[in-house]
């Protein structure tokens, strides 16, 4: 017995067991079916679900479930990054709760406490994946760290240092001085931010009272300047041309150079130069050859070379200096500013530009291939606009910094002999076995050497994610590798496109000869109602769990999927999820009804049966138009036709159409129809709503155990009766207007009313006239080729005279439409006047003189459908 009210709290649970006890979600390779796969964008060890996890996940639960049902091999591999930087900075937090600084432990205490922390927190995001009823393959779950992958990203890195694409050099690279490592350049956001512009005089050498001023934003740098820089053509500065300055505070000479790359109308025309703080000052260092002198440690505090503020962070620092500034008489005078300043996406720390010996990859050869076949589509892109993005980073794609001075991660492969060489080797046996026989130090042993102390990038290891899920490196001839490699179809958001999907196509090219996935479907992002990006910080970002209790998880998928086209933003509202919600109630009272009706072996009424019939051409109709939106993409769209056919066709036309009178029976052939028809109902909609759907197909009809909707057939189209759909449509037409008129003259819907038809083809509505009687309650139907009594309604050129005669008050329905009448008239007059006026005409937009014109045709036939109504009365 289906219960009166649906609780989704009471199925979910039992469902989600249901499917991992009889491991529907399960997937071995198998010749004799097409595999479907998708790897999950992995989530960070250290995540929780939040909204964009929501909808990216329901995405590809959406597509997993459709192919499953199609037939295909569905695998989704689940699984988690490692994330070194969050990883470290949460571990390093847990230490300090406990009174352990990480700098007091060894490498092994510190991986020790690290991987506590992860067995302890990592796993949760996945757990609360369950409760949005993913589909995935959870014996598949892979880890980024895990041993086998820990192999292949070494071995990766060795493989390509081999062949010479991975080198080791001092750059200009992105310091986080609070993760205290190197971040990407991708890893870098870059916010407009308000800054003092600071204007110093730096005395200049032997010319007494003479200074030249510069502005800057930084001056807690000007300890590490090199030089002073004038544009050669700058007259102003043409007498200082050669000379040297004092650096104030500090007062160390420094050389006055010109170079043609300062802006002569910026500031005042003189910049310091910085090559240990500044890329372009770096540049300018190295062309002019200048002294590189770095005044930070690794934590953005002043160091030694400093000379002054030693130990001050530097925007302490900052602060300080001013104040020495002004008390020197250096300081000419603050403005503020604003100017782009990086921040680092792990710790929105302010990016310090640093000179850093780091490990590169050389990206220039590596990533044609992966620029290629985006653009001639041999990967796809959804929604395409971004193309051109994607173009616009590949084809000004730098080396690949792939090192953090992190202890969490996969440690470089890198062993360093006591002289400072090193080798490169997968472990210390491996380095030792090639000093020997490479460099004849036959005497060395492993204890001479020392491993490179930091770890990859933990893009360096996300990268491989489609083919070591498979263990396709580490493996790489092994039976699912070559059965589920290329994957699918990829669901992620737009803001990794560069640093994780083209890497991911970059490692795919190399290491298989071809793209890891068909299709990348990027997301938008989850904003809410004012279009703010959702976060923790700003606190509008509402728990998906308390969503999932409050609506359903069914509820949550479908609102999050009602407005989310593929590439665009989402502008949630938490009516979108009670909209869900209704959308699951509506579906569990309609079946509801159809259960609880009383069948008899009758046989079925014309009506019903052409009811049928029409119902199956809508059905088809709309799985063809499916069936094109997903092969668009378009799975928002495609969620919206489910929802048009599921709520309007066949809940309030067709189970109306059929529907017995109170307490009568059905017949049986009309009951299964509707039973038919609510299974492949079901069917279309588990993709987006798995749990309802669950339940009601297993309580339409008796299943074995093991028998799952999630294995079932998806709908496939049949044959469609335009005629009769073209017909349905004038049906409902005529219904609608026939409501119409009862609410706007106040008639009770229990009044039955006499209908006449002016039409030259009678035939036409004979054939569903029961229908019409059933639906508009109208008391008969009779068919004329005159004008008749009553209220009329035009449907393309036939007429339609209800006859409310008896059932209102004659004289206030002639006041009423006079009234109105007027209104019409003055409204068309007014129209009138203004398309007679030759000046509007000639001088307005076509477009606004053609809607006057549409006006006044409306009104004009408004005008004449009053007339008639005021003469039949």
């Amino acid at each position: 017995m289906i219960s009166k009210t649906y609780t989704p709290q009471d199925i979910e649970e039992k469902w989600y067991k249901y499917w991992i006890d009889n491991q529907l979600f399960t997937s071995t390779p198998d010749d004799t079916r097409e595999p479907y796969t998708v790897v999950i964008p992995p989530p960070n060890v250290t995540g929780v679900l939040h909204m964009g996890h929501m909808l990216n996940n329901t995405i590809q639960d959406v597509l997993v479930r459709k192919a499953r049902m199609e037939g295909k091999n569905a695998c989704w591999v689940p699984g988690t990054d490692h994330a070194s930087i969050a990883t470290e900075a949460k571990v390093v937090a847990m230490l300090k709760e406990r009174g352990i600084e990480k700098k007091d432990l060894t490498r092994e205490e510190f991986l020790a406490y690290a991987l506590e922390w992860k067995d302890k927190y990592g796993g949760i995001i996945l757990s609360q994946l369950r409760k949005l009823g993913a589909s995935c393959d959870w014996d598949r779950t892979t880890f980024t760290m895990d041993d086998h992958y820990y192999e292949s990203v070494i071995d990766v890195f060795v493989d390509l240092y081999e062949k010479g694409l991975i080198y080791r050099g001092i750059r200009m690279v992105n310091w986080d001085p609070q993760g205290r490592t190197a971040v990407s350049d991708e890893e870098v956001i870059t916010k407009e931010v308000q800054q003092k512009l600071v204007y110093i005089n730096y005395p200049i050498v032997g010319q007494e009272g003479e200074f030249i001023t510069i502005a800057t934003v930084r001056p807690e740098t000007i300890m590490a300047d090199a030089a002073i820089a004038v544009n050669p053509n700058d007259e102003r500065y043409t007498h200082l041309h050669s000379k040297k300055a004092l650096i104030p505070l500090i007062n160390r000479e420094i050389p006055i150079i010109t170079d043609e790359y300062v802006t002569m109308d910026f500031g005042t025309g003189g910049l310091k130069v910085t090559p240990a703080h500044d890329p372009n000052d770096y540049a300018l260092g190295i062309k002019h050859n200048l002294p590189v002198l770095d005044i930070l440690n690794d934590d953005g505090t002043l160091n030694e070379k400093a000379q002054i503020l030693v130990g001050q962070d530097r925007f302490a620092a900052r602060k300080a200096i001013i104040k020495l500034l002004e008390e020197s008489g250096n300081l000419v005078k603050t403005e503020e500013n604003k100017s782009n300043v990086g921040f680092s996406e792990r710790t929105n720390a302010v990016i310090e530009p640093k000179l850093s010996l780091q490990w590169f990859l050389k990206m220039d050869e590596l990533s044609k291939p992966a620029l290629e076949n985006v653009m001639n589509d041999t990967i796809q892109l959804y929604p395409p606009k971004f193309k051109n993005m994607y173009r616009s980073w590949m084809e000004n794609v730098h080396d690949w910094c792939i090192s953090r001075q992190l202890w969490w991660g996969q440690r470089i492969p890198a062993f360093y002999l006591q002289d400072g060489t090193f080798v490169v080797a997968r472990n210390k046996h491996e380095a030792l076995e090639k000093v020997q026989h490479e460099k004849l130090l036959f005497a060395m042993t492993e204890a001479d050497l020392t491993q490179d102390e930091d770890v990859l990038d933990t893009w360096f290891s996300s990268w491989l994610w489609p083919m070591e899920v498979f263990k396709g490196i580490s493996d790489p001839d092994n039976a699912d590798i070559n059965y589920y490699y290329p994957t699918n179809d990829l669901v992620t958001a737009p803001e990794i496109l560069f640093f994780w999907v083209a890497r991911m196509i970059i490692a795919g090219y190399e290491y298989k000869g071809e793209a890891p996935f068909k299709n990348v479907y990027l997301t938008g992002i989850v904003r809410d109602k004012l279009g703010r990006k959702m976060s923790k910080s700003l606190g509008n970002s509402p728990d998906p769990l308390v969503l999932i209790d409050q609506f359903g998880a069914d509820g949550v998928r479908t609102g999050m999927l009602f407005s989310s086209p593929a590439g665009n933003d989402l502008p949630f509202d938490e009516k979108l999820v009670e909209q869900g919600r209704n959308f699951s109630n509506k579906i569990w009272n309609a079946f509801r009804l159809v259960k609880g009706w009383t069948v008899t072996d009758t046989a079925a009424e014309a009506s019903n049966s052409m009811a049928i019939d029409w119902f199956e051409s809508k059905l088809n109709v709309t799985l063809v138009e499916i069936e094109d939106l997903f092969g668009k993409f378009r799975i928002s769209e495609a969620l919206q036709a489910i929802y048009k056919l599921i709520w309007d066709d066949f809940c309030s036309q067709y189970l109306e159409l059929i529907k017995p009178g109170y307490e009568q029976p059905i017949d049986r052939a009309t009951y299964n129809a509707t039973i038919n028809f609510f299974e492949k109902l079901m069917c279309l909609a588990h993709p987006f709503m798995p749990f309802i759907t669950e339940e009601i197909w297993q309580d339409i009809r008796e299943r074995k155990e093991g028998d799952s909707i999630c294995i079932a057939s998806f709908p496939k189209a049949g044959s469609v009766n335009t005629q009769l759909l073209t017909d349905f449509d004038t049906l409902f037409e005529i219904i609608t207007n026939v409501r119409n008129i009862r609410n706007s003259k106040q008639i009770s819907p229990k009044t039955e009313l006499p209908l006449t038809i002016k039409t030259t083809d009678a035939t036409r509505f004979q054939t569903f006239e029961g229908l019409i009687r059933k639906m508009a309650n109208v008391s008969s139907v009779t068919y004329t080729t005159e004008k008749a009594d009553g209220v009329q309604f035009l449907i393309k050129s036939d007429e339609f005279f209800v006859n409310i005669a008896g059932e209102i008050d004659v004289e206030q329905e002639k006041i009423n439409l006079q009234k109105d009448l007027e209104y019409q008239t003055g409204f068309r007059d007014a129209t009138l006047k203004k398309l007679s006026n030759e000046k509007f005409v000639a001088n307005a937009k076509p477009e606004i003189v053609d809607r006057e014109r549409q006006k006044l045709a409306d009104a004009e036939a408004k005008i004449k459908a009053l007339e008639e109504q005021l003469s039949n009365l």
